[in-house]
């Protein structure tokens, strides 16, 4: 990918500029930002790709910097942090983050995600119109500014994990997907042990949005390899 122009940041000097050199690795074109205010000035002023955001900066922290440029843009976003609590998770991804990863992290590994986001966004047909809010199915809706979901015009409560792998399917129709690429897109760890992990999820899923789980109408099985989500657009 050439002419991919990122966004990092974070108040923490040295983090900035290990990730900076490894994006520049790829051939990136990176700005930085000490903290929120200084990210919103640089994201009005030039095009971006992908935008990495710390959540504990001081002026303005990365969750009100990812909900100012979310109001405004579709680009993907990566939040960093210290904090390992679900709670944080689950409103950075409200909010309109598309990715969470959590210090200390493997530079590897991130520089990895980030790739796969854009990738997914800019390839796989991820990418919606700026201000759209929802990914609609016929009997299924989620916003992407709560996060809600509403099946048949009812609000139903799931987890973060649910959301989670919720969006990422429906964002991907048709594809299909083995346990491990779920997991390395929906967890923060790549490395799957354990096929139960997406085993429970998908049946609580189909639980909460089949209308007949044993005989589901949007996540379907494909038998050997894994799981797709299938459905008929209502735009």
């Amino acid at each position: 990918m050439q002419n991919i122009r990122v966004l990092i940041a974070d108040d923490d000097k040295e983090i900035r500029d290990l990730i900076r050199k490894y994006l520049e690795r790829e051939m990136y074109i990176v700005d930085t930002a000490a903290d929120g205010e200084q990210a919103l000035q640089l994201f009005q002023q030039h095009k971006y790709n992908m935008v990495i955001l710390d959540l504990m900066m001081p002026q303005m922290d990365g969750m009100e910097a990812c909900r100012r440029i979310r109001s405004t843009s579709n680009v993907p976003i990566m939040m960093v942090t210290a904090k390992d609590h679900e709670t944080d998770k689950i409103i950075g991804l409200g909010i309109g983050a598309d990715d969470y990863i959590t210090k200390p992290f493997s530079i590897h590994e991130l520089v990895a995600r980030i790739k796969a986001l854009m990738r997914r966004f800019m390839v796989l047909g991820t990418e919606v119109p700026d201000h759209s809010e929802f990914i609609r199915f016929k009997g299924l809706m989620m916003n992407l500014k709560t996060y809600t979901v509403d099946v048949q015009g009812k609000e139903i409560d799931l987890t973060g994990k649910e959301t989670e792998l919720l969006k990422f399917m429906m964002s991907n129709p048709g594809q299909v997907f083995t346990k491990a690429q779920l997991f390395r897109n929906v967890w923060d760890n790549g490395y799957l042990d354990d096929d139960n992990t997406i085993m429970v999820h998908i049946r609580k899923l189909r639980m909460k949005i089949e209308s007949d789980p044993s005989n589901p109408q949007f996540i379907k099985t494909v038998w050997g390899i894994g799981y797709k989500f299938v459905g008929e657009r209502d735009e």
